[in-house]
């Protein structure tokens, strides 16, 4: 948390917990990111920052083996607080999976006269400041062009959590958002993606752990949230400090 925290650059903070996590030993890495974990569950202001590194790393490109390895670890050992941040929560019987196939069937965006762009022309669109090119994007069904529009310096919050709310959602394009360190720290943004049934539910649980109170209730309560996510929700709030009011009435 120390060497963590003393970075002064989100971006710098999750490569940091990235590196650490393919040297460390498995053991270790699971015992110390579970305390981190237990902390942030009980509000430790210093804990909660850097759960925010360690959501960024964990859910990075490339990830994926190290997660599972820690996943097996938090089970066969019991470390609940960090299984509930990396768990993968089952899909309800009456939840179907989103296919990516719907990326193949959503409109790519053409050049006004009825020509459908190339994924380079899209690519290079993005990267433009024009608002109206922008727009144009919003709804491409490729993750490397919506990678793109999220760091162009003109797309605002509201674009991302329009972005993150969209219905129907797209995975990948969800996944990718998620890994904007410069939008997935926002709060609003980090709710709509988990409110959105698209967005995959191990994606959706590690977002969960940076919830505050109020809105894991909100998810726990939104009926279009996959049980599993939902489920994750409510052993948050179970954790959580109890809420507090002072002589002035303010909520703490």
């Amino acid at each position: 948390m120390r060497a963590t925290l003393s970075l002064g650059d989100d971006a710098l903070r999750g490569a940091y917990v990235a590196a650490l996590a393919r040297t460390w030993d498995t053991g270790e890495l699971a015992e110390a990111l579970d305390d981190v974990c237990q902390r942030a569950e009980q509000a430790d202001a210093g804990a909660r920052e850097a759960l925010l590194s360690i959501v960024d790393a964990l859910s990075g490109e490339g990830m994926e083996d190290i997660v599972q390895r820690l996943r097996e670890d938090a089970a066969g050992r019991s470390l609940l607080a960090l299984e509930r941040l990396i768990r993968h929560p089952a899909r309800g019987l009456r939840e179907p999976a989103r296919r990516t196939a719907y990326l193949t069937k959503a409109a790519v965006p053409d050049d006004g006269r009825g020509r459908p762009l190339t994924l380079g022309e899209r690519k290079s669109l993005a990267r433009r400041p024009e608002r109206d090119a922008m727009e144009r994007l919003m709804n491409d069904p490729h993750p490397a062009v919506i990678q793109r529009l999220l760091r162009n310096p003109r797309i605002t919050e509201d674009d991302v959590v329009r972005l993150a709310a969209g219905r129907p959602g797209r995975g990948d394009v969800l996944a990718e958002i998620a890994r904007a360190t410069r939008w997935a720290h926002r709060p609003r943004v980090r709710l709509a993606l988990v409110m959105n049934p698209a967005t995959p539910p191990e994606i959706a649980a590690r977002l969960v752990g940076l919830l505050l109170r109020p809105e894991l209730g909100l998810v726990a309560r939104s009926p279009g949230v996959p049980v599993g996510v939902r489920a994750v929700c409510l052993e948050h709030l179970q954790r959580r400090p109890p809420v507090r009011a002072d002589g002035d009435g303010h909520v703490h």
